[in-house]
């Protein structure tokens, strides 16, 4: 099989190593430069593929010519997985036996860039990983394979992302192997009237508005653990939230009051209750336990998250 890989983020390395003896090259999303410097960040698709001797082909998009190369490798199949680009239907019509698409979550839901993020952000108790036969609309191909996940509740982006992206470098070997024996398969159409769609996560989206319930903020809390993190100011200075759960408290002030500080952390008052904030990070400071920061921020008590 003369496999060729799309993929853009670490959710896509360990299905590339899964099938990376039948894979001939690598197309990646082309990084785009960061920082105050403007360096170019290589992302984890393309360290792996060079990693494994693979042909690499960076693009910003379809328009490019370095895609027309795509056509040379005369390729049998197209796997997708994290790639960030639509892939327009010229390109679908390369393989000759089509394209297949992982997508982490249960389709039609959660559609589009940011799935693992959605659905910790609405407090789902599952999830799961689907396989598609793909066309050019986004995730709207036929089902070729889905398979239920329990969402932990300790689970944040991190590992949530990291258990779906295993079990889908398992799952593509044996649709890859089937495929070799009967073609492509043609899978179930998704009933699209059910679809709902994810956005593309911005900085913005990380702000703590503290009038939410408090199973809101945990979420939020959960899906932008990596980036851009949950966030928040603290006597107008910079403050990130990494970790934090729901903590009863008999406690009623204004959402964002901190209320107290005990050896777990930070108990702040939420629209409906409140939580208990764990990790924090003040802004040009470390990353800390939020019982320690607490002992080392005088008059902490009573001042308010906005």
């Amino acid at each position: 099989m003369n496999i060729i890989f799309f993929g853009s983020s670490s959710f896509s390395v360990p299905p590339l190593k899964s099938v990376s003896s039948q894979v001939s090259a690598v197309i990646t999303k082309k990084a785009k430069p960061k920082g105050r410097g403007y360096l170019l960040e290589d992302n984890e698709i393309k360290k792996t593929a060079q990693e494994l001797g693979l042909p690499l082909i960076e693009i910003a998009s379809f328009k490019d010519e370095a895609a027309q190369l795509l056509i040379d490798y005369s390729p049998d199949l197209f796997v997708v997985a994290s790639f960030g680009l639509i892939i327009p239907r010229w390109v679908l019509d390369i393989p000759l036996m089509g394209a297949i698409n992982i997508h982490p979550s249960l389709l039609p839901l959660y559609r589009g860039p940011s799935p693992i993020q959605w659905v910790l952000l609405k407090g789902d108790e599952k999830t799961g990983i689907t396989l598609i036969n793909m066309n050019e609309k986004m995730d709207a191909g036929n089902i070729i394979y889905q398979e239920n996940m329990i969402i932990a509740e300790k689970d944040t982006f991190h590992t949530l992302s990291e258990r779906l992206s295993q079990r889908s470098a398992e799952i593509l070997v044996d649709i890859i192997d089937a495929i070799k024996i009967e073609g492509m398969i043609e899978g179930a159409e998704q009933r699209h009237e059910l679809a709902t769609f994810t956005q593309i996560i911005t900085k913005e989206m990380g702000r703590i508005d503290w009038s939410k319930s408090s199973s809101e903020i945990i979420g939020q809390i959960k899906a932008f653990v990596i980036w851009p993190t949950a966030y928040t100011f603290l006597d107008e200075v910079f403050l990130k939230v990494f970790d934090g759960e729901i903590f009863v408290s008999g406690w009623k002030s204004l959402p964002g009051t901190i209320l107290e500080t005990i050896k777990d952390g930070i108990v702040v008052q939420t629209g409906d209750g409140a939580i208990i904030v764990r990790e924090v990070q003040l802004q040009n400071r470390k990353r800390m336990n939020a019982f320690e920061f607490a002992n080392g921020y005088r008059g902490l008590i009573g001042k308010i998250l906005k």
